[in-house]
């Protein structure tokens, strides 16, 4: 086999290789005397069946069989040869495959790139804390109440924060357009849901009432035609509806696993939620800092393939959150890969500088970190025991935990060398993203 190979540009490779023509050849014919012993062709005796059938019959697909096999074999025996490391599939590209003549392909593809690590000495990281109070306990509390509350219909005027049933029709310059109405449709004055003015318009109405809001759609409205356009709404106001939260009795406390009736024991595991969600949140904060600071001290170039896969991962992943089904879906168009591009090339970049962290420093999955976090993982079902056994069966499942298991080393490695500030701030902020907390 002889193998040369090019750098077409940055860490694009291409690889030539030729194969002596004997070498499938032989295989070609060896395959085929095994299969004349067993092949049953109309007319001949099993075994008995002349090699010209056999190869008239099979030649073309067993040598397009062999092909494969010898393409994929001596691409890898090459990529040996030659100590290539590729990221992603390769483009095959055939040049001969003519019988009795060297088989020559040329294989395209990136490989991954040298990292020189720098900067992991003295990352600036703001370590934050916070102290969970009653008041944030009861503020938790609330948010729960509101999220279970029911709304109950009444016989009188709407108030803002209040539920209407309503239909509506809309025109612009006495035409319906597209969007415009609607039947029993459940809509709660100032949730802004609806363009300005049309809610702030039922406050007051009742039920049986028909209103007439004339309205104006703003400039950056989405849709062209309605940019800037004047618009007559006619609402029916079918019900009122006021909002009433839940008490806190045994029927809200199992809503959430807690069968005791007692309000206290409510809140004692209220807060235990609280503070488990405070140190992922404070956890994550720190390991953010620590990656984009990694991010920004190094420059590599990241393979195109591995971005395209992670993107394609991202996309489906989040056709799977939302329970989309892929099939008959041309989730390209719907889904373009802009959409995911800078994160995917963020995290792919990531992935590269935390693996070369790995290598450099001859780190591995603590198993007492890889214990904790499946444990973490079964303690929100029902049968944590069965759960974390499913997880030590299953070798991916566990290979996943190990790799998030070296990624906590790689975070602790990077903070032993950092520089930390410690700053208490409230329960909100300390729960809330860095990218969130930037924004404001």
């Amino acid at each position: 086999m002889q193998v040369s190979i090019e750098t077409t540009s940055g860490l694009e490779r291409r690889l030539t290789v030729a194969i002596p023509a004997n070498t499938v050849d032989a295989e070609v014919t060896k395959r085929l005397n095994d299969a004349a012993k067993t092949v049953r062709i109309n007319g001949f005796r099993k075994g008995k069946v002349p090699m010209r059938v056999v190869k008239q019959r099979f030649g073309a697909g067993v040598r397009q069989e062999v092909l494969g096999d010898t393409i994929n074999r001596s691409f890898y025996e090459a990529l040996q040869k030659e100590a290539i490391r590729p990221a992603g599939q390769p483009n095959i590209e055939p040049k001969q495959m003519d019988e009795g003549k060297d088989i020559e392909y040329v294989a395209t593809f990136e490989v991954y790139p040298v990292v020189e690590l720098q900067g992991l000495e003295g990352l600036e990281v703001t370590k934050y804390d916070a102290d969970i109070t009653d008041a944030d306990v009861d503020k938790i509390i609330d948010t729960l109440r509101e999220n279970n509350a029911q709304w109950d219909v009444v016989e009188r005027a709407a108030a803002d924060g209040e539920q209407v049933n309503i239909d509506f029709d809309g025109t612009k310059e006495g035409e319906a357009f597209e969007g415009g109405a609607g039947k029993g449709v459940d809509l709660i004055l100032g949730s802004n849901s609806m363009i300005a003015g049309f809610e702030s318009g039922l406050v007051g109405a009742k039920a049986g009432d028909d209103v007439e809001l004339n309205l104006t759609f703003p400039d950056d409205y989405q849709a062209e035609d309605l940019r800037g356009a004047a618009v007559v709404f006619k609402v029916v106001v079918n019900s009122v509806s006021e909002k009433v939260l839940p008490e806190l009795n045994d029927e809200f406390f199992a809503k959430f696993g807690v069968t005791e009736s007692d309000t206290e024991k409510f809140k004692e595991e209220v807060q235990e939620n609280m503070e488990r969600e405070k140190q992922i949140a404070l956890k994550a904060k720190v390991k953010d800092q620590l990656m984009d600071a990694l991010l920004a001290a190094n420059e590599i170039e990241t393979p195109k393939s591995l971005v395209s896969a992670e993107i394609d991962a991202m996309r489906n992943q989040m056709v799977q959150q939302y329970g989309g089904a892929a099939e008959n879906m041309d989730l390209r168009s719907l889904l373009p890969d802009d959409m995911f591009r800078e994160r995917a090339e963020k995290r792919t970049t990531l992935g590269l500088l935390v693996a070369a962290i790995v290598d450099q420093e001859k780190l591995k999955a603590d198993k007492d970190v890889v214990r904790r976090l499946i444990e973490d993982a079964a303690a929100t079902y029902q049968d944590p025991d069965s759960v974390i056994n499913q997880y030590y069966s299953n070798e991916r499942l566990l290979a996943s935990v190990e790799a998030a298991a070296l990624e906590e080393g790689v975070v602790d490695f990077l903070l032993s060398k950092a520089n930390i500030t410690d700053v208490t701030v409230n329960y909100e902020e300390a729960i809330k993203p860095l990218e969130a907390a930037a924004a404001e």
